[in-house]
């Protein structure tokens, strides 16, 4: 017997199963509203039994571990797969898919969601079951399905299909670039040189200021940093040489490759390098 929900309270404990969403641990599915004690009808009592019949996703197991923990510390057993053979699958087998076909009688059918085998695999049930072929569609992301009361086909045009990034305020404006680089920054860090270089002679002034964010703690780098120094002096020093115009735009581009391989030569690691030449 199904009944609402405010009707709980009408009858025994004992003789109420509550079939409910939340076993991957979703911040607003039922039941961990009821393990966190925020669900305004359900609360777990000492004796209780809550089953999960589902496996965890992978990603999931520590906000389900909490989950579980916080219904055990309320009293209740808690049983799941690897307990005992109760696991039952989130999508439905062939047979199911079978009778659904069976009961809609559909039209045309368009198979969606999964892997382009399981489309296949979903369109071939739909044949067994009588539908024919020509009013099967397996499309994929981005094709146009012409529908109408007679057939339907897919065009041979497409719309774009890919990923939108949401960034901030922005929405599809975020480039690979950009992506790349934030990468390389949460991987590696980055490594910011300054050097003060003199206009008329092409020299260092001084010693070049090295600022490094999330890649080594400077004042426990004292010696690479040291080593690092004397090498962009070299760079610039061997770039000014010549006694012609220095093309500063080479020199940037020679600290950033020469400083990465003596970085990942000392460390194994290649933060993203920043040289910024200050002519005085």
């Amino acid at each position: 017997t199904l009944i609402n929900r405010k009707e709980i309270l009408n009858y025994p404990d004992k003789a109420q199963t509550i079939l409910c969403t939340g076993a991957q641990g979703e911040a607003e599915a039922v039941l961990m509203r009821i393990a966190n004690r925020e669900h305004p009808y359900l609360r777990i009592k000492k004796g209780d039994t809550v089953i999960f019949s589902s496996s965890v996703i992978p990603g999931n197991e520590r906000t389900v571990q909490i989950m579980k923990d916080e219904i055990l510390k309320q009293g209740a057993k808690v049983f799941h797969y690897k307990m005992m053979d109760i696991h039952a699958g989130g999508h439905a087998q062939k047979e199911e898919l079978r009778e659904m076909i069976k009961i809609m009688r559909p039209k045309f059918f368009i198979p969606i969601h999964g892997q382009y085998s399981m489309l296949v695999s979903h369109a071939e049930l739909a044949k067994e079951i009588g539908l024919p072929e020509r009013d099967i569609a397996i499309a994929e992301n981005g094709q146009i399905i012409n529908l109408n009361k007679k057939k339907i086909f897919i065009e041979k045009e497409k719309v774009p299909a890919n990923y939108v990034m949401v960034d901030g305020l922005g929405i599809g404006d975020v480039g690979e670039v950009v992506l790349r680089d934030r990468q390389m920054l949460a991987r590696d860090g980055m490594f910011v040189i300054v050097a003060v270089v003199d206009r008329q002679t092409g020299k260092v002034r001084g010693s070049p200021d090295i600022i490094s964010r999330g890649f080594v703690y400077l004042r426990e780098s004292k010696e690479l940093l040291r080593e690092t120094r004397k090498k962009v002096i070299g760079i610039v020093d061997k770039a000014a040489g010549s006694g012609g115009a220095v093309n500063w735009a080479f020199v940037k581009d020679e600290i950033r490759n020469k400083i990465g391989q003596f970085l990942f030569s000392r460390t194994q690691r290649r933060p993203m390098i920043l040289p910024v030449v200050i002519e005085v």
